[in-house]
């Protein structure tokens, strides 16, 4: 029965959208039935050939544009770039778009907005708790993309500051074996994996494109939010300004990833004591309790009673 009534107020909450979404006067059901006659019988091709299209394409990408416009208009001016930004510290998602953000985060919001209003009805809940659950509903469903992006970003942040040590002395490597910073780049696109190697790829192509060397090691340190990377890139271009060798920053920069990648693991480490008491406390040091203290307590209830 609850799964019967989830499923009919997920279906009236896309209608709904739907229908608050739409700025023109919706026809009424016999309307709809006399035009649908009038174009079975003035064009039944063009109708066949629309009833044949995908359900995505018949009712998700109509609905999924009406939410992006009215996203637009909820969201400010600059919410794209900042979305955008985003998306580039998120390595850009497969299928993730600035506009299907923007209308991501609308659709999340009815839904969930509706489905707090459908729980408040289930538990027989008093009018602030309708208000109160169909509020939070519409935020966490308006936050829920920005929160994966946030999520994705970190994983990919977490990532790169993991790989780049290792990456930075195969270049220091290749350049002392006689090869040049972009056959170097390359050599570590090609042999190595993740976000890291990614980025060194999409560098490449800019440079073949005609970008600048420079510019797209700035392009790279805008895409990311890894310190270590950040002053890496720093270096490479201070030294292909001023023509210092390529090799000597190398060999200097590699040390230096090298003592910070320990650093770092030296304070995730001296972090782990303090993270745990809160389970600690609030999971393990009850159960313990209940088992040590409980058989004397039954005990003692048992002498009194």
């Amino acid at each position: 029965m609850f799964l019967f009534l989830a499923v009919v107020l997920f279906g009236s909450a896309i209608v709904l959208l739907s229908m608050a979404l739409t700025k023109t006067h919706a026809p009424s059901g016999l309307e709809r039935s006399i035009a649908t006659l009038e174009n079975m019988s003035l064009n039944p091709a063009d109708l066949k050939e629309e009833l044949e299209l995908p359900f995505a394409d018949r009712v998700l990408e109509p609905l999924q544009e009406r939410a992006l416009n009215l996203g637009r208009r909820l969201t400010g001016a600059d919410k794209a770039e900042r979305i955008r930004h985003k998306l580039d510290l998120a390595g850009n998602p497969r299928d993730m778009s600035v506009d299907r953000i923007v209308s991501l985060k609308v659709m999340a919001a009815v839904v969930l907005g509706f489905c707090g209003i459908a729980y408040a009805a289930l538990i027989s809940a008093g009018p602030l708790v309708y208000l109160g659950l169909g509020a939070l509903g519409v935020g966490v469903g308006f936050m829920a993309p920005d929160m994966y992006l946030y999520q994705k970003a970190y994983e990919r942040a977490e990532e790169i500051r993991r790989t780049l040590a290792d990456a930075v002395d195969l270049l220091t490597i290749s350049v002392e074996a006689g090869l040049g910073f972009d056959a170097a780049l390359q050599q570590v696109a090609r042999n190595t994996g993740g976000p890291l190697a990614e980025e060194f790829s999409r560098v490449l192509r800019e440079m073949q494109l005609g970008k600048g060397r420079a510019d797209s090691l700035r392009a790279l340190s805008e895409r990311t939010n890894v310190d270590d990377l950040q002053t890496f890139v720093g270096a490479m271009v201070q030294a292909d300004s001023f023509g210092i060798s390529i090799a000597q920053v190398l060999r200097v920069q590699s040390g230096e990833m090298r003592i910070k990648r320990r650093q770092h693991a030296e304070k995730r480490a001296q972090q782990v004591p303090v993270k745990i008491m809160v389970p600690l406390i609030l999971c393990v040091l009850p159960c313990l309790m209940t088992v040590v203290l409980g058989p004397a307590i039954i005990s003692v209830v048992k002498q009194f009673t």
